[in-house]
């Protein structure tokens, strides 16, 4: 049998025996269980629990809810919210059975079932845990849950069995941790794997992976220096080739450069050659139109001379 139901079974037989010894010796029918149920709050308490200790949930709930509406004032209707809530709880109806106990903790913040409707809130969550690789909600509202019920209460015998529970909650988000770390490492995503892994080191101390988190943490930071070797590696090795570009590129610019230069005093020179020869040309025709002018002035003289004599 499950301990957390066989608990609660114990706690209702323990209260039914102590409702029904007063009714056994005031001559009330104890057989009589329809009855009862029919007429009194202790009856149809005592429905309810035989109900509950049969398996039979969903009866239960439903005498427990009859006892709170029909005697809201009695003592066994805040008992019964209780019932009620158990009843959801063991017919494995979590939200709901989480709704009822925190409604009575509203309702009923100083009585004595308090310490009892925490630890079973917790409860509600706890046995909706997933596996390791999928969101653990439920695992982080238990743990809170219980750790809620030892700061209020840490005399409770509850608080004694949640201590328990709680390393329970803390290896499962270990184990989360630990889980998606080595998801990265796989992918080679070193930093988020370390970060992971660093968590559960700082948060989940003692829960049983110290030794193997601090394994995986150096050799992860060991991955990550041998990545950034690499890393400065290829930077050293990029930037050489960038010099070595650059340096292509000056020593090719250099050559225009020089290739224009020569290709500029060449055109000045034939520049300078071709006036040089111009003028030249132009001195020549020059001199042949002088030479032309002073013929003709001597052939001018000469018949000038002539034209004298013959007269």
């Amino acid at each position: 049998m499950d301990f957390k139901i066989f608990r609660k079974i114990i706690r209702l037989k323990i209260a039914l025996l102590a409702l029904l010894l007063p009714l056994i010796f005031s001559g009330c029918s104890f057989f009589n269980k329809h009855e009862m149920a029919k007429t009194t709050p202790e009856g149809l308490y005592s429905r309810a629990s035989v109900e509950f200790n049969d398996g039979h949930y969903k009866k239960a709930q439903e005498y427990f809810l009859r006892l709170k509406e029909e005697f809201p004032l009695h003592d066994l209707a805040i008992l019964a919210e209780v019932g009620i809530a158990d009843s959801l709880y063991s017919d494995k109806e979590y939200a709901e059975a989480e709704n009822a106990y925190n409604d009575f903790i509203s309702l009923h913040p100083v009585n004595e079932n308090i310490p009892y409707a925490i630890y079973q809130l917790g409860m509600c969550h706890y046995n909706q845990i997933g596996a390791i690789d999928r969101d653990q909600t439920e695992t982080i509202k238990a743990k809170n849950a219980w750790e809620r019920l030892i700061a209020r209460y840490p005399e409770s015998k509850f608080s004694t069995m949640a201590e328990k529970l709680i390393r329970e909650c803390k290896q499962k988000l270990a184990e989360q941790e630990f889980y998606v770390g080595k998801f990265y490492l796989r992918q080679q995503k070193y930093q988020a794997a370390l970060s992971r892994f660093e968590k559960v080191a700082r948060d989940y101390a003692n829960v049983g992976l110290d030794y193997k988190i601090e394994y995986y943490i150096n050799e992860t930071k060991a991955k990550i220096a041998e990545e950034e070797k690499i890393k400065l590696k290829k930077e050293a090795e990029k930037k050489k080739e960038e010099e070595a570009k650059l340096k292509k590129e000056a020593e090719k610019k250099q050559k225009e450069e020089l290739k224009l230069k020569k290709e500029a005093e060449k055109k000045k020179k034939e520049e300078e050659l071709k006036l040089k020869k111009e003028a030249e040309k132009k001195k020549k025709e020059e001199e042949k139109l002088k030479k032309a002018a002073e013929k003709k002035k001597k052939e001018e003289e000469k018949k000038k001379t002539e034209n004298k004599i013959n007269n």
